[in-house]
C-alpha cells in the first residue's frame, strides 16, 4: 500500500535586500591660508591607486607586496603634488 503524501509547507520568502553601493565622497577642494587650493585626499586616492597598480605592474603581477606599493605611490604622488604647486 503506498504511502499518503503529507502537504508540503511553503518555504517562508526571503525578504529582498538591497544592494548598497559604497560610493566616494564627493570631491573637495581645500584651500591653504595663503588662499592657494590644494588637492584633498579624496582627490589623491586614485592618483595614488592608479600610481600603486602601475607599480604592480612594473613588478610583473607578483602579489604580497600591496602595502609597499601603496607607500611608494603615496611618496611618489604627494611629490609630484608638491612640484606642481611650487612651480
Amino acid at each position: 500500500m503506498a504511502k499518503a503524501r503529507t502537504p508540503r509547507t511553503p518555504k517562508p520568502k526571503a525578504e529582498k535586500v538591497e544592494k548598497k553601493v559604497l560610493q566616494m565622497p564627493d570631491t573637495t577642494v581645500s584651500v591653504g591660508s595663503n588662499g592657494n587650493s590644494r588637492n584633498s585626499s579624496v582627490e589623491l586616492e586614485p592618483q595614488i591607486r592608479l600610481r600603486a597598480y602601475e607599480l604592480f605592474a612594473r613588478r610583473g603581477y607578483i602579489h604580497g607586496l600591496d602595502e609597499q606599493d601603496w607607500l611608494e605611490a603615496e611618496r611618489d604622488v604627494l611629490s609630484r603634488n608638491a612640484q606642481q604647486h611650487t612651480a
